[in-house]
């Protein structure tokens, strides 16, 4: 009986550390300013949890418990999204399979509990600093071995914090989550002093080494942070600015378009819907170049299917040669009987007489599993009798950057990125790294519908800006389309569920070095690597210190 009550108990805790847990990230997850403190918290009650477990059995179990809780309370909107997408009645089917896939979605908190269970063994009692290093390197390791649907780490809970996201351009969002793990050790240790003496003041110098590294690691952060953003802010230089037009048309279910209208009158109201807000736009002063979002052109341009597609390509061309106009869009480009998601650059080249158009093609690499992109191995005609809405695009060749002749002779250098590609910061790192001077990134997060999914991803792409230290330009169908600063802050914007043209202007800068363009995503799998290593040699210090014999 002794046994069934210890094992409830121990459940009962795991459980409520979870969802405390799980409800702390949740609140600094809304992205407000209100919240950032709880970010330097919120594992606590977790990390008190794996405190108290006592066999790698129960270690696990809890990190298993916080990645189901943790999926249903941060991304169960996710299961709703995919049911709407798939017209589908069944939501619970939806969510049973998100949490049956939480330990795939968040297998972090499973390394890092087993990881933070080893070293709590293999450290001197009080040694909290050498636990918690531990876990925290192995939970950004795991998330770098492992990329996660959504690339999500607890970093991005500081991008509410103007300064402290500044931290970012040196490691990543992943190196901000290193910190705050730590930063719940730190509170964590306090506690556990004052709780030891029956929750009264314990000593300065108890509190001495927890208190000193917070307020370091805080500190430090908020400084590094206030000196970059000044320093980023002051190299935006006077001068003629870039001035880029973006189409929000609010156009969403193009499948229920064709279905209600036929496959050339939808055609024909989109591009209708582009033209007339493009056409707002363009009244004096004219932008630059103007930005439609992903798959904007629901065909494949350049390669007509049909005399149709060939009369909307013809028209397209005729509406940028017209109106002297560069034009980054969405469509599909095809390669034999290969099919890909493509940003097209079109714009004139040479004299206004001329009307010479030049075309570049942006294949998508980075595709969203199963809806666009489906592994061969799983590409059978019974998967997709079973899963009708698989995706059938192929994936492009990788990053690139891209030399646009704008108007007036102007050049402009674009690192092109397409929706799920945001998240990648290796990915944006490595194109960047090509010359580009702006990002332009061309979505639809229509699937998304009224969820968090938009807002995410906006704050997700603010991050790759931070990185680089660039500005980047957001069209997307349903919003949130966007302007962001090198700083990460999102200037303009285009709410869900809007149309409208809006104009983005972006200020002339300096180029900023940062280390994330120099090596990439280096800090995850650093991370990994110094987990594992700091866990051997404290494995290997506690054999031979049970070796040596006793006086």
């Amino acid at each position: 009986m002794n046994t069934e009550v210890s094992v409830g108990r121990r459940s009962g805790e795991m459980f409520l550390g979870a969802v405390a847990t799980s409800l702390l990230v949740w609140l600094f997850g809304r992205m407000e300013v209100a919240w950032v403190w709880a970010c330097w918290v919120a594992l606590v009650p977790w990390l008190a949890v794996l405190d108290r477990v006592r066999t790698v059995r129960q270690a696990l179990a809890a990190g298993l418990l916080l990645s189901v809780v943790f999926t249903a309370v941060i991304f169960g909107w996710f299961a709703d999204a995919l049911q709407g997408y798939a017209r589908s009645s069944s939501a619970w089917a939806y969510w049973l399979v998100l949490l049956l896939c939480a330990p795939i979605l968040q297998p972090q908190f499973i390394t890092a509990a087993l990881a933070r269970y080893l070293a709590r063994r293999w450290v001197p009692e009080g040694a909290f600093l050498r636990v918690g290093l531990v876990g925290a390197l192995v939970y950004v390791g795991t998330e770098w071995a492992w990329p996660k649907l959504f690339s999500d780490t607890l970093g991005q809970g500081l991008y509410s914090s103007a300064w402290q996201r500044q931290g970012a351009d040196i490691a990543g969002a992943h190196g901000l989550t290193v910190l705050l793990i730590l930063g719940s050790e730190c509170v964590l240790a306090a506690l556990k002093s004052f709780a030891a003496r029956g929750w009264k003041w314990p000593g300065a110098r108890v509190l001495r080494t927890p208190v000193a590294v917070l307020v370091a690691m805080v500190g430090g952060l908020t400084g590094y942070g206030a000196f970059r953003y000044q320093q980023v802010s002051a190299l935006m230089r006077s001068g003629p600015a870039l001035s880029v037009g973006v189409v929000q048309a609010n156009i969403t279910d193009y499948a229920k378009l064709r279905e209600e209208l036929g496959t050339y009158d939808a055609v024909r109201k989109i591009l209708d819907t582009h033209y007339e807000l493009s056409r707002e736009l363009m009244k004096e002063p004219k932008p630059d170049l103007i930005v439609w979002p992903e798959t904007v052109y629901p065909t494949t341009f350049g390669s007509p299917k049909s005399p149709e597609g060939e009369e909307f390509d013809q028209e397209l061309a005729q509406f940028v040669g017209e109106n002297q106009m560069p034009l980054i869009f969405g469509a599909y480009d095809l390669e034999q009987d290969r099919e890909f998601n493509a940003a097209m650059f079109l714009g004139p080249v040479g004299d206004a007489e001329e009307k010479r158009l030049e075309l570049g093609v942006y294949r998508k690499t980075m595709l969203f599993p199963l809806t666009e992109y489906v592994p061969e191995l799983l590409d059978t005609p019974r998967v997709r009798g079973l899963l009708p809405w698989l995706g059938t695009w192929k994936r492009g060749p990788g990053p690139q950057s891209f030399v646009f002749p704008l108007r007036g002779g102007r050049v402009l250098k674009v690192a092109p990125l397409i929706c799920y590609e945001a998240i990648f910061p290796g990915y944006v790192a490595e194109a960047v790294r090509k010359g580009a001077d702006l990002i332009v990134t061309i979505s639809n997060d229509s699937w998304f519908g009224t969820s968090a999914g938009p807002k995410l991803h906006l704050r997700l792409a603010a991050f790759r800006s931070i990185e680089t230290r660039l500005p980047q330009v957001r069209a997307t169908n349903s919003g949130i389309s966007a302007f962001i600063s090198p700083t990460g802050e999102i200037v303009s914007e285009v709410q869900t569920g809007q149309r409208a043209g809006v104009v983005m202007t972006v200020p002339p800068s300096e180029h900023v070095w940062t280390l994330m363009v120099a090596w990439g995503d280096w800090f995850g799998r650093t991370a990994l690597v110094l987990g594992l290593v700091l866990l051997a040699v404290q494995a290997l210090f506690r054999q031979r210190s049970a070796a040596k014999p006793s006086a």
